[in-house]
């Protein structure tokens, strides 16, 4: 599933390309992609055609955008990418894609907007607004680093009381949202903390560092794209990121370790698999429950 920088990168073509224009109207193409909307796909159609696209917004993995109806009524449109999911800018007179479940036309004639998924995991649903914009199903999913409403301090604070595995609370969306299974192994590798590391035994300075670590991989990822390692996650314009060229864990089972040689190990870790590196990152001698 695309991390947080994968869906930032989605979310930024989106503001470039949909921002500020009005939908004419809206195709879904079976019911898998309707499925969290219990009218179904004709009425989900119904309700958004004539909404206008005011911005678009994300939290952790989460996207959706902000819509505003003709009679003033806000609502929030939920973008699930789930594995394979692609929002595509496309020219109207483009070829269909294979698997293409949602199209978007707009008043202005300009380019659609177009859902694919291979694995139709991933899907499109209405909620209502918190007055913070937040569809109020996922209202309880916690800041992400890099919202201003994130409060690291608290955060740690948070962690410490836990006796869980450390990269188990990275990956827990109501401590903090956005930070997946590679961007979490990289933020412990660089932090040179073992994953199973009991968030009780590390110290707050530790805590934090972490999580600096982790906005950093994050930033970095961003930067480059987001991380492909298939054709699967690609941008709204069907590139895909580079991000998989610089990682010092993920997915590098045996290679030497960037920082002191020793070969890379893998280990399963909640139905995952956890890259670390088994000088820098020692294995804890007490290990908490998964």
């Amino acid at each position: 599933m695309p991390e947080l920088p994968e869906v930032e990168v989605v979310r930024r073509g989106l503001a470039d390309h949909v921002a500020g224009r009005t939908i004419e109207r809206a195709d879904f193409h079976g019911t898998r992609v309707a499925r969290r909307h219990l009218a179904g796909p004709e009425d989900l159609g119904a309700r958004l055609a004539g909404n206008r696209v005011e911005r678009v917004c994300r939290r952790g993995k989460y996207l959706w955008l902000v819509l505003s109806e003709p009679g003033g009524d806000r609502q929030g449109l939920i973008a699930h990418l789930g594995m394979s999911g692609q929002l595509l800018v496309e020219e109207p007179d483009a070829p269909d894609e294979k698997h293409l479940h949602a199209r978007f036309v707009f008043a202005d004639g300009g380019p659609e907007l177009r859902f694919v998924d291979q694995r139709t995991f991933g899907g499109m649903a209405l909620a209502e607004l918190t007055p913070d914009d937040v569809p109020e199903t996922i209202a309880h999913i916690a800041p992400d680093p890099f919202e201003a409403a994130f409060d690291q301090a608290a955060v740690v604070k948070r962690m410490k009381g836990k006796d869980v595995a450390v990269k188990r609370a990275l990956l827990d969306q109501t401590l903090v949202a956005g930070i997946g299974n590679i961007y979490a192994d990289e933020a412990l590798w660089r932090a040179q903390v073992h994953g199973s590391r009991p968030c009780s035994a590390l110290t707050k300075p530790t805590l934090s560092r972490v999580l600096d670590h982790a906005r950093e991989v994050m930033a970095a990822a961003l930067v480059a794209g987001g991380t492909s390692f298939d054709s699967l996650y690609v941008n709204v314009n069907g590139a895909s990121g580079y991000f998989d060229r610089s990682l010092h864990a993920y997915g590098r089972e045996g290679e030497p370790c960037d920082r002191c040689g020793t070969p890379i190990r893998r280990e399963a870790f909640m139905n995952r698999s956890s890259f670390s590196c088994p000088r820098c990152q020692p294995r804890p001698r007490h290990v908490p429950a998964r």
